[in-house]
Parts: structure tokens; sequence; C-alpha cells
């Protein structure tokens, strides 16, 4: 079929049978009928030329009234066939009012149009919508040359151009799009570039072998190089000789695909080196890195940890200051008591007053015994004590001691004791426990002058890892002591000095200031730690922690009482090492007193000697800090290669724990403090002794 818009089929012509037949038709007269009316070969030909799935075909008459329309005008726009013979603005209504004027010119004129994309709005469905046509209009023309009607044809494109419409949006936003994307590239890429020229750190691309490949500006302002210096050249080269390993670790991780941190060393132009701290990660073939200059925050570093370490040494040199100022107040003190009552005793026994010696001896012993205290806090506080750890039950010692504390501070102040059930058992110095619950409770009297409350609390205490560090502690379970009073509290700056030596707000010959450093160094040593909370005007609270034993708790011995002086049981032979000699001499009379047979040596060289000959030993008594280069420790050690069942008591003013395996004496292996009691020592003696005739039996 030709086509409807370009050319009009040669039966429309003015010749053709529909020109005849619309001539022969009286118009005016009555409407042409339906096409269901027509001659039935009439309405076969019509149907077969006109009828397209393609097009909307119409027949106009004169007057342009609807002579025919196909099958697809009426579905298209919800009009009906009983439309034939009617005018063309009763048929179109308002879509005519949008295309008459060339239709009235093409009847008037005979000149046919054909009109592209004509907007007209229809009814489809019932719903108005708008559509897009190409329009066109041919005139047919009677034998006599005279307008009789039109041809119409309309093809919709609403499809074409909605696709049309939507592919115009799709491309204007792709070219925004597209605008936006490069001005973003452009706003980044000037970043990028602005970056990388201002930055003060220095940045680099390097291939993964290790061969520079650009450099920021950086590099000059920071180590002297030009790019042109720089690009082309291995990393290794500006880098000194012992980060060579290092560096190239580095790339070659990288390489691997993996983010890199690391600060190595490298060259200034001028020779001078400097460390830079690097971040590198690759993409593609390269590594893109950026470093930063560290060498003078290294540099205040060492100066800050220079003065810190100068201002821990003026503390240092602060508290032997006090340290040495208060042990020089106290030991001249008690060397007075001792001094004097010897020089008395001296003057008594010339004059045959031999009933006033007595007093003085126990003036002499008390001195001494005072000495001997201040010297075991000194070691408590330095944590160089030699303990005697053993499970206890604290609950069961701190309930024991109730009645002594409660006596010791006085009616004025109310001791209470609160312990958890399932208390846990801790290896500890019992005597040591309990001369740090002294005086902490001796404390917190002072600190209550009008009366008060005293509370101790002994119960279970976990630190987890947040916990513990908080306290300064290891992770675990713990014994917890805790000693709380109603009184005065400290301000916060004599909280930062409750631990220090000689520290004390207690009057001039009030108080020594070891009480406190004393517990402290007893907690630290024995693996736990002490804390303490106070504010003026609330109190203080004292919180002793000791690692949980997983044992059972040693049964409670009773008062401890004066020991028996244990003689020797058949004149066993007691070797003696000291280098003081008044030591050797009391050491060895009483030895006498006692039945033993003693041999005295003044030096650990001279004690060996006597080991490794073939006199019979049942017990080395030796000093630990002895002359001649070799200690107590390692003459015990010596002996007992040829005489492995050899028993040592060490006697000694102050044991290295570090020797005794943090305090753990191996077995056959005692310690006895000096100053000591003679008949500490015979049961010292007699237990050792005792142990080995035992081993042979």
């Amino acid at each position: 079929m030709p086509d409807a818009i370009d050319e009009v089929p040669a039966f429309l012509s003015g010749g053709g049978v529909m020109g005849a037949l619309m001539r022969s038709h009286d118009w005016a007269a009555t409407p042409f009928g339906p096409i269901e009316d027509w001659p039935q070969s009439l309405r076969a030909m019509v149907g077969a030329c006109l009828n397209s799935p393609l097009l909307g075909t119409v027949l106009w008459g004169p007057e342009l009234r609807m002579l025919y329309n196909d099958a697809y005008i009426p579905s298209m726009a919800d009009r009906h066939p009983a439309a034939l013979g009617l005018p063309v603005a009763q048929v179109w209504g308002e879509v005519w009012e949008i295309v008459a004027p060339p239709f009235h010119h093409a009847m008037r004129t005979g000149e046919g149009f054909a009109q592209n994309r004509v907007e007209l709005p229809m009814v489809r469905n019932g719903q108005p919508e708008v559509t897009y046509w190409n329009i066109s209009a041919t005139p047919i023309f009677g034998e006599d040359g005279q307008i009789l009607g039109l041809l119409n044809q309309g093809i919709e494109i609403t499809g074409q151009v909605l696709a049309e419409h939507q592919r115009l949006v799709a491309q204007q936003q792709l070219r925004d799009l597209n605008e936006q994307l490069a001005r973003e590239v452009a706003i980044r890429t000037e970043e990028r570039n602005l970056m990388w020229d201002t930055s003060p750190d220095l940045m680099v691309v390097i291939n993964f072998a290790g061969v520079i490949q650009r450099v920021n500006p950086a590099w000059t302002a920071v180590l002297g190089y030009l790019p042109e210096e720089l690009i082309g050249h291995h990393v290794n080269e500006f880098i000194t000789d012992e980060d060579h390993p290092l560096t190239v670790d580095a790339y070659l991780t990288t390489a691997a695909g993996d983010t890199v941190r690391i600060v190595n060393r490298y060259r200034h132009k001028n020779g001078a080196q400097h460390s830079i701290s690097w971040v590198a990660a690759p993409s593609g073939d390269r590594t893109y890195a950026t470093g930063r200059d560290i060498t003078e925050e290294i540099a205040r570093q060492a100066q800050l940890e220079s003065t810190h370490e100068q201002l821990r040494q003026a503390q240092k040199m602060e508290a032997v200051g006090q340290l040495t100022g208060g042990l020089a107040h106290d030991f001249n003190n008690l060397l007075a008591g001792i001094s004097v009552s010897l020089e008395m005793i001296e003057t008594r026994v010339r004059q045959d007053r031999i009933g006033d010696v007595a007093k003085y001896l126990r003036v002499a012993q008390s001195a001494t015994r005072r000495a001997a205290a201040l010297t075991h806090r000194l070691l408590a506080f330095s944590r160089r004590q030699t303990l005697a750890p053993k499970a206890i039950n604290a609950g069961k010692l701190v309930g024991g001691m109730l009645d002594m504390v409660q006596r010791t501070v006085g009616p004025t102040v109310v001791v209470e004791h609160f312990c958890s059930s399932g208390l846990w058992t801790a290896l500890v110095d019992p005597s040591q426990l309990e001369n740090a619950l002294l005086n902490l409770c001796l404390n917190a009297r002072d600190a209550m002058p009008e009366g008060g409350r005293i509370t101790v609390e002994t119960g279970n205490r976990v630190f987890d890892a947040v916990s513990a560090r908080q306290h300064d502690i290891p992770q675990g379970e713990y014994l917890a002591i805790r000693v709380s009073d109603s009184g005065t509290g400290m301000s916060p700056e004599v909280l930062a000095k409750a631990f220090d030596p000689f520290f004390t707000t207690k009057p001039q010959g009030e108080g020594t200031g070891l009480g406190l450093s004393m517990i402290y160094g007893f907690a630290q040593q024995s693996g736990g730690q002490v804390r303490i909370y106070s504010q003026l005007g609330s109190g203080t609270t004292v919180s002793l922690y000791l690692p949980r034993y997983l044992g059972t708790a040693e049964g409670e011995s009773g008062s401890p009482g004066l020991p028996p002086m244990l003689p020797a049981q058949r004149g066993e032979t007691v070797l003696v090492v000291d280098d003081e000699p008044t030591v050797r001499v009391l050491v060895t009379d009483f030895l006498g007193d006692l039945g033993y047979r003693a041999i005295e040596v003044a030096d650990g060289i001279a004690g060996l000697e006597v080991l490794q000959s073939g006199v019979h030993i049942d017990l080395l008594v030796t000093d630990f800090g002895l002359p001649g280069g070799m200690n107590g420790l390692q003459l015990a050690n010596a002996g007992r290669l040829s005489r492995p069942d050899l028993r040592v008591l060490f006697i000694t003013g102050y044991a290295e724990s570090a020797l005794f395996h943090n305090g753990r004496l191996e077995p056959g292996m005692a310690v006895l403090t000096k100053p000591f009691a003679v008949n500490d020592l015979a049961e010292r003696m007699h237990e050792l002794i005792g142990q080995s005739a035992a081993m042979r039996g």
C-alpha cells in the first residue's frame, strides 16, 4: 500500500470510482450513510485499500463530513462509527479547533498538507491524555476538477515522542552528571595538586623495586634534594645503612598488598640525619607513601626523658636525705639509751650495786628491740626484708587481733570487724601482716583525737583488666583488707606523700613516718598492692590487696611467748662465718653455753676452706654480706657441692631478696635477721640440725 503521507492512491484521483461515488451523492439532501449501507463491491474495495494496521484513515466529503473511518480511529479516541456523516467539528470537538486551519485551506485551495508531531488531547478508556501525531490530508477531485473531499491519514507517534523525550532527559542528565564529575575531578585534582605542592610532609611514589618515581616539593624543604636528584634513584641511596633492611621489607610488604608504617632515617643533603615516620600503601604497580619529619619530636622526647630522670634523681636524693635524717635522729636516741645503760651498768658494778643492773639491762634491751623494729620497717620499705610466708585465714588473724587493737587505740575509739563469707586464703608473712594492720589502726586512732570508729573489713576482690590498670596491680583474684576511720582525713598534698619514708604530720618525736612506707613495701614484696582514699573531713580508707593462694590455711598457733633455750643434742659442730668480730665472739660464746662446738672464721674464702676439708660440720651459720668476693649465699652453694645435705642459717641485717628468689629460700636454708634474740637463734639452729638428723635417720 502506498505511503499515506507521501503519495495519494491512484483510485482516489479525480477520475476514480471514489470521486464518482462522491460526485453522485447529493450531500445537501441527505448525509452519506455508514459504510455498512454502501454497496458490497464498493465497501470491499474501500476496505481493502484504506484499512491499514499502521494508519488511522478518514474520508471527508463535502463540507468536511465524515464518509469513512477505519477501525483504528474509534479505538484510539473513544469515537464510534456512528459519527459517519457528521461534520468534522461535531466529530472531533475541541481537537478540531487545533487542526482546522490546514483542513479548511486544503478544501479551499486543493493543496494537501502534512504536519508532524501535532499534539492532540485524547480520551482513551475514559482517561484524558496527550498524544502526538503525524497528520496528512490529500484533496479528492471530481471530473470537473472540483474538490469533493479529503483523504486524511494520521500516524500516532506518542510512544516515539515520549521515548525521545525520555532519551533527551536522560541525555541531559548524563550531560549534567558528566559536567558535575568533570567539575569535581577538576576540584579534586586542584586540591590534590595543592596538597602535593604545599604539604610540609614528604610525599613519594615508588615502584615495587624501591625506585623513586615522583616526589613533592617538601623533599627539597626537609632534606635539601631537588626532584631531579631523587627521581629514578633507589630509595636506599638516601637512607642510613642501618635502616636499609627495614626499608626494603617495607616496600616488599606493600608489593604484597599490605599497608606499612615505619620510621627510618634519611640523610639530609648537608649530611645531617632526619627521622621520618612513614605510612605507605600500594595501588596498581606502585607504592604511595607520606612521611613526617619527627627528628625534633624524638629530640624533645629524649630531652623530656632526661629531665624526668633528673627529677627522679632529685626526688630520690630528697628521699635519701629524709631517710638519713630520720635514721640519724631515731638511732641516736636508741644508741643513747643503750650507751648510757651500759655505762650505768659499768658504774653500778664498780659500786657493787648489782641490784640496779637489771633496770639498766631492761632499758638497753628495750632500745635494742626498738632499733630492730626500726630496721625491719626500713627493710619493708625497701622491699628487702626476708619474709616467712604462710597460708593464712585473714578473717581469723584479724579477729584474733581485735582485743589487742581495741586496748591499744583506747576506749574513745570503737573497733568493728566485718568478714565476708567464703574468704580466700593468702600466702603472706603473718607477723608482718599483723604489724601492718596494727600500724593502720594506730594511724586511724591518731586521726581521731576526739574519738571515733575504726572499721576493719576482710573480703575477696577480683580485678579485671580495666580495674587492674586503675589500681596498678596485676589482673587476678585478691584478698582485700580495708581499714577505714571517721577521722580528719588527708589533704591532696598530704595524701601524695603518704608513702614517703619519714614523712609524718605528727609533732616532732611522736612518729617515725615509716608506718605506711613499711606497709607499702610489705604489700609490694608480697605481690600485692596498697591504696589510700582520703578526703578532708571525711576520714581515710586504706585497702591492702594480697594475691589469692589456692591452698588451705595453716593452723593458727597460740601466743608466741618466749621460746625455750634449746641446747645441743649431741655436741654438734657449727661453722660460724661473720666479718664482724663482736658478732662472732657473742655467737661463739652462746653456742658454747648451749653445748655446741663452734668453728669461727671471718670471710667466705676461709669458710669454704673449712667446708672443703674433712671436718665434720652439722650447720653453717653465716652472714650474708661477707668480704673477699664471696657472699654468704655463694659460700653456702659452694659448700653444698661437696656437702649436699649441708644445713645453712643466714644471719644478716640486710637480706638481698633477689638472691633468695624473691624471699623464697632453698630447702635446708633459713634466715634470721639481725638484731635477733639468742633464743630465736637457738630455736632456728635446733630446727635445722633436727631436719638433717631426720634425713640421715
